[in-house]
């Protein structure tokens, strides 16, 4: 059954890099000379790795210490 469910994500990360391919080309926010993507990254797009972990059943909780780490290491700058 985990097989399966990877075999999901990855069909579920193919469906999301073709639309944002698609997507990529007109999709822009902001207005005259500040015009910019809208998911400049395709991570924000789709968490390939996040779905992977769900799929998984793994929780978030080190992806949490992760987060705050980071925001007090930028805190700390």
């Amino acid at each position: 059954m985990t097989a399966f469910k990877l075999k999901l994500v990855d069909q579920e990360y193919v469906l999301h890099k073709t639309a944002w391919l698609a997507q990529q080309v007109k999709a822009t926010k902001g207005k005259g000379k500040n015009v910019e993507p809208y998911y400049p990254f395709f991570k924000k797009f789709f968490n390939y790795e996040k779905a992977q972990r769900e799929a998984l059943g793994e929780t978030s909780e080190e992806l949490k210490d992760s987060n705050l780490s980071k925001l007090l290491k930028k805190a700390n700058k």
